[in-house]
């Protein structure tokens, strides 16, 4: 069962941000380029929310307003639901499966030192049960 820490030390060292005051278009574009799917929402060096595409699906698609008009602030998630990096994966799982939501920051003290989302969690647990399968398949043929 890995921490979130050794799930952190996998990725890249990126962590994608937007202030509270800028575009949603500009976000957008943001996600498009960096190819991820939620951004940190910070003021000052501080987290705020997070702006996810789901945000911008329910808030502005559905609702035909203008991503080149709304202001991030407008349409982030506010309620952040965080994690510590000594949280373990299946905990992370069941946060995220219970919530309803898709993307985890991780937080030592009030510093955000990374983002996990469902996908990132997916697929180590696919991995850690392929190694067991292939453990086991091994030890069976001995």
């Amino acid at each position: 069962m890995k921490t979130v820490q050794q799930l952190l030390m996998q990725q890249p060292l990126a962590l994608w941000s937007i202030a509270p005051d800028d575009t949603v278009f500009n976000a957008l574009k943001i996600m498009a380029e960096a190819r991820v799917s939620g951004l940190l929402v910070m003021d000052k060096g501080k987290l705020i929310g997070i702006l996810t595409e789901r945000d911008y699906a329910r808030k502005i698609a559905l609702e035909g307003k203008s991503s080149k008009d709304a202001r991030v602030r407008d349409i982030m998630t506010s309620e952040i639901i965080c994690v510590r990096s000594e949280t373990t994966n299946e905990e992370c799982m069941a946060l995220m499966s219970s919530r309803n939501i898709r993307h985890l920051p991780v937080v030592n003290g009030s510093e955000v030192i990374g983002m996990l989302s469902m996908p990132d969690l997916l697929a180590d647990i696919i991995s850690e049960r392929e190694y067991t399968i292939q453990q086991l398949e091994h030890y069976i043929h001995d």
